[in-house]
């Protein structure tokens, strides 16, 4: 059986569509923000603390609703409002992450509590409160998932980071077993992305010192990412379910070779 070609302009159009981002004030989830509001969408973006910034293209604003996701009742609670205000809830993206380096050996409990919670928990709290209102609702919805390298590749200074991020990874999985076919569960991959956070870390504050160890020679623009969250939440991809979707520019170079050969 075929199926008639998806017309792209239309495919990729979510006018009338609500989008939640989590951690969408700064660095990547703005940028989805960005790209879900040049698409069409209603987006709604939250944080703990209201940024004097919203997203804005085209005239369109972010809407911003301040809540703390590590919080079971706060991140359902903010599902809940979004889409009573809207009507509806299409797609939710789980951006909202991070955590500085830490040595596993002397890390406090409490440090590894709050990265679990805001890695990996948090995203689960707010996806299991968006499929209660997608499964309920015509044509269901979408929910995406920012992962990191670090699930696959954990580099020293990340054991809670890393292992949060691999549990996101199966929370993914697990969940697009659970609530398909109305509800998609799919997850990005992110490799090093040139944001001011995230730059700041890195020699020369330009992302040149570690470009040369990624394929690509470059690292990642949050909108690379953004433009993969967009295809997900997108028609374009009906059938992905379960998908982990690496945005990474090929990875990272080993260092086995760059020790004996050069870049």
């Amino acid at each position: 059986m075929s199926t008639a070609p998806l017309d792209i302009t239309t495919a990729l159009d979510l006018s009338g569509r609500v989008a939640l981002v989590t951690g969408g004030t700064r660095g990547i989830g703005f940028s989805i923000a960005e790209q879900l509001l040049a698409a069409g969408a209603c987006v709604v973006v939250c944080g703990r603390t209201r940024p004097d910034v919203l997203p804005v293209v085209a005239g369109r604003s972010a809407q911003f609703l301040a809540a703390d996701v590590r919080a079971a009742d706060a991140a359902a609670a903010l599902v809940e409002r979004t889409a009573a205000l809207h009507g509806r809830l299409d797609a939710v993206v789980n951006n909202a992450g991070g955590s500085p380096d830490a040595d596993a050996a002397t890390v406090s409990t409490g440090f590894v509590d709050k990265v679990v919670a805001l890695n990996m928990l948090a995203p689960f709290y707010v996806a299991q409160a968006a499929n209660r209102v997608m499964q309920t609702q015509a044509g269901g919805g979408t929910i995406v998932n920012i992962g990191s390298l670090s699930a696959h590749d954990p580099q020293p200074g990340t054991a809670a980071y890393s292992a949060a991020k691999a549990g996101l990874l199966m929370f993914t999985k697990a969940l697009a077993l659970e609530w398909a076919p109305l509800v998609r569960v799919n997850h990005i991959t992110a490799g090093l992305v040139h944001t001011e956070t995230a730059a700041a870390g890195y020699s020369g504050n330009d992302g040149t010192a570690v470009a040369s160890i990624i394929p690509m020679r470059r690292m990642a623009d949050p909108a690379d990412i953004a433009r993969t969250c967009l295809f997900l939440c997108s028609d374009l991809s009906a059938y992905l379910n379960g998908a982990d979707i690496a945005v990474h520019g090929g990875g990272e170079i080993p260092g086995r070779y760059v020790i004996t050969r050069g870049t």
